[in-house]
């Protein structure tokens, strides 16, 4: 017999076998009930006999604590939801590989480099986060005075130290469930900040997540995501297989703040909580694919948002609709080169408040919004570009887009509703039909250098209305039928 291997089936059993330096292996049978916390010594693997194995822990008492060199697999392990079900050591000096292979925890997991923890390599396989609740953690990363909640899963390098590098590949993270939400985030990576220790991620791939921050109403500065990249994380491809959904207040789908390389989803993104967004970007997403649509339904819950100090050299989406006041579907402050929506862009409120950047704004649920300083080398729409609230412009350009096409239409439904404002910005339009069932189908405010090519413009308060600068039609020089 291999004394190296040991199979247990009661706590007492587990105790003993997790303390025995001389064992290695522990294969666990059956349910074990009440167990207490636990420590694996460096190079100590947990298994299950089967994809039935249980371990439960004592209440109150958090799960399995990692060291060196460890791994966890096939096996169910339950806390108490607001405990952390497998957590690290963070007095060992090097984390060498943990893997977390065919796991499910009621329970967070949660992996951090601090205190002596210089490195390590992460290894995560089919993780179901089923129920967590991370509330209660005080240690939030922030950017512009909001913090961000941590996830049902996280890993993050506190390091202050530059030359401290995690390394992870990371693949099938679920969390929460459709009628049982994780509270908090769902799936959190990220490094100590600007400057400091990073994370260098190969693959970070998400499975179907569900999360509720939990976040009061009326609060400005504090969100959480669904799936959230923190500064200080370098991740080479984040690819959302499963769908994500959120549904309370502050509460983002997709967020980025650190580098992304490529982001895909090709799953649904939902929000249902006010100022909620489909997808946000302060930090560098070279390539963004989603493939599926975005949805949000609270007030001031914007699909996609390219914010100050973000950079995003393509972004790409099947269709953004917004249900609520102040709702904008697109809302671009910084370059982007192409933009493209293959069905269209759909916002159905009026005006309202949304947190932005920390701040309560108000906003209208304008469909494509460039502020100033915002600017798109390109916008592709294949489908219509629609506002049916009042006193909204379907696009509004305050920055500048250089070429943009819509294959089916810009068009305006609100009462005092125009289709297009171009205030100040620049837009060069072709090959477009733009209408406004009550308001002006192109209304030019102040200088608005810029080309109208094969545009019809129909609008019961004017076609094409420039005010006050009579001038700005000629810079404008449009050509429209």
């Amino acid at each position: 017999m291999d004394a190296s291997v040991r199979t247990v089936s009661t706590p007492d059993d587990l105790v003993a076998a997790v303390g025995d330096g001389a064992v290695s292996q522990i294969v666990v049978e059956g349910a074990i009930d009440g167990a207490p916390s636990l420590r694996l010594g460096p190079g100590q693997h947990l298994a299950g006999a089967d994809g039935s194995t249980a371990v439960r822990f004592a209440d109150g008492a958090d799960g399995i604590q990692l060291s060196r060199d460890n791994a966890v697999v096939q096996l169910r392990l339950q806390v108490d939801p607001g405990r952390r079900a497998v957590f690290n050591d963070t007095s060992v000096d090097d984390l060498g590989t943990l893997r977390l292979a065919d796991v499910t925890t009621v329970g967070q997991v949660q992996i951090l480099a601090r205190d002596r923890v210089r490195g390590g390599h992460v290894v995560v396989e089919r993780l179901d986060v089923m129920r967590a609740d991370v509330r209660d953690r005080v240690e939030r990363p922030s950017l512009l005075g909001v913090g961000v909640l941590q996830g049902a899963f996280t890993l993050w390098n506190l390091q202050g130290d530059s030359d401290v590098v995690l390394t992870a590949e990371i693949r099938d993270v679920s969390a929460g469930r459709d009628e049982a939400p994780v509270r908090g985030s769902g799936v959190f990576v990220g490094g100590a900040g600007q400057s400091g220790g990073t994370l260098e991620v190969t693959a970070l791939e998400t499975g179907p997540i569900f999360t509720d921050g939990g976040i009061p109403e009326g609060t400005r500065d504090l969100i959480s995501g669904g799936v959230f990249v923190i500064h200080g994380a370098h991740v080479r491809e984040v690819r959302n297989s499963g769908s994500v959904t959120t549904y309370g207040v502050n509460d983002m789908a997709l967020d980025n703040w650190g580098i992304v390389d490529s982001w895909i989803a090709v799953a649904p993104l939902t929000t249902f909580g006010r100022s909620g967004v489909g997808f946000v970007n302060f930090g560098t997403t070279t390539s963004l694919r989603i493939d599926a649509p975005v949805e949000t339904h609270g007030i001031g819950a914007r699909g996609f948002n390219v914010y100050t100090g973000g950079v995003i050299e393509s972004a790409a989406f099947d269709r953004i609709t917004t249900h609520a006041d102040a709702a904008v579907g697109i809302q671009v402050s910084e370059p982007l080169g192409r933009l493209a929506v293959r069905n269209g862009i759909h916002t159905l409120g009026g005006s309202g408040e949304s947190l932005v950047k920390g701040v309560i704004t108000q906003l209208s649920a304008h469909a494509l919004s460039v502020l100033p300083g915002g600017s798109i080398g390109e916008v592709d729409i294949g489908g219509a570009v629609t506002s049916g609230g009042a006193d909204v412009a379907t696009v509004d350009v305050r920055g500048e887009i250089e070429m943009m096409t819509v294959g089916g239409g810009i068009h305006a439904g609100g009462t005092g509703s125009d289709a297009i404002h171009v205030d100040g910005g620049r837009l060069e339009l072709r090959d477009t039909e733009v209408t406004a069932a009550d308001g002006a189908a192109i209304r030019l405010t102040r200088s608005t250098p810029g080309e109208l090519r094969g545009v019809t413009a129909r609008g019961t308060r004017g076609d094409v209305v420039v005010e006050p600068d009579p001038a700005a039609a000629d810079r404008a020089r449009i050509h429209h039928d």
